[in-house]
């Protein structure tokens, strides 16, 4: 039994050797880009993140900011008169300091500290806006000219890129809107138009909130209020109702005669 068991011993070393040679032969044909983990390089840009923010205001930042500080600690408690800003529930806030926006994005609701001097605090309304389309003379598909209004309802989704992507969210939102009624009913038939007011409105919305979506705007729903047909188109179309009226109303007196006749 002795003999055997050593010979198995030197067996598996052997082969565990073996296994190891192998290993390190692997180990040395991978890239050095594979070896290291992922979820390491992450935790490193997220700690870098922080001095890369400091180091990007520069020395001059710095030494305002170590300034500023240095004030409000001077003159506090009345300092907090004028550094500190309610921001109320449906409300955020975006302060931008020395020009780059402050870390943490948009603050709010509750109290917000601010540095009078160094940073610029814009105030964004978060509730669910709405605003008339003023009367678009459109021409049809079929060459005729309406007068059609609308009213868009929208709200903002995100403070920060409805300050950043767009300078006046709300009148470009409007211009955009007049825009986008005067394409989506420019190919439609006047019966079309007439007949089909909400599947319009929903292409509209979808579209306005398509294009709407990189300024952090979310359109939630637009109205058609009222299309106006021209006088003489009015007219037309009455006498038309009329003469219409007329002749069914003619067969109908003819019908009933001949069902007398009968009887």
């Amino acid at each position: 039994r002795d003999p055997l068991s050593s010979a198995g011993d030197q067996g598996n070393e052997a082969m565990k050797e073996r296994f190891r040679n192998i290993v390190m032969r692997a180990a040395q044909n991978v890239p050095e880009e594979r070896v290291k983990p992922q979820p390491k390089r992450q935790q490193t840009k997220e700690s870098t993140s922080l001095s890369v923010e400091q180091a990007s205001i520069g020395v001059c930042g710095q030494l305002l900011l170590l300034t500023a500080y240095l004030t409000i600690l001077l003159t506090f408690p009345f300092s907090l008169l004028v550094c500190i800003k309610v921001i109320q529930e449906y409300e955020r806030a975006v302060i931008f300091r020395l020009g780059r926006i402050a870390k943490g994005g948009a603050r709010g609701p509750g109290l917000c500290f601010y540095l009078p001097c160094l940073d610029e605090v814009t105030v964004v309304d978060m509730r669910t806006l709405s605003f008339a389309v003023p009367p678009q003379e459109i021409l049809t598909k079929d060459s005729v000219t309406v007068s059609v209004d609308a009213v868009v309802y929208f709200r903002i989704s995100s403070a920060v890129a409805s300050v950043c992507n767009v300078e006046g969210v709300q009148k470009s939102t409007r211009l955009l809107a007049q825009t986008t009624l005067r394409n989506i009913l420019g190919t439609k038939s006047l019966s079309d138009l007439l007949s089909e007011r909400e599947a319009i409105s929903h292409d509209m919305q979808s579209t306005l909130d398509l294009a709407t979506a990189p300024w952090g705007v979310v359109v939630e729903r637009v109205e058609i209020k009222d299309v106006r047909l021209p006088a003489n188109l009015q007219r037309a179309m009455a006498a038309e109702a009329e003469a219409f009226r007329e002749a069914k109303a003619k067969e109908i007196a003819q019908m009933e005669k001949g069902m007398q006749h009968k009887l």
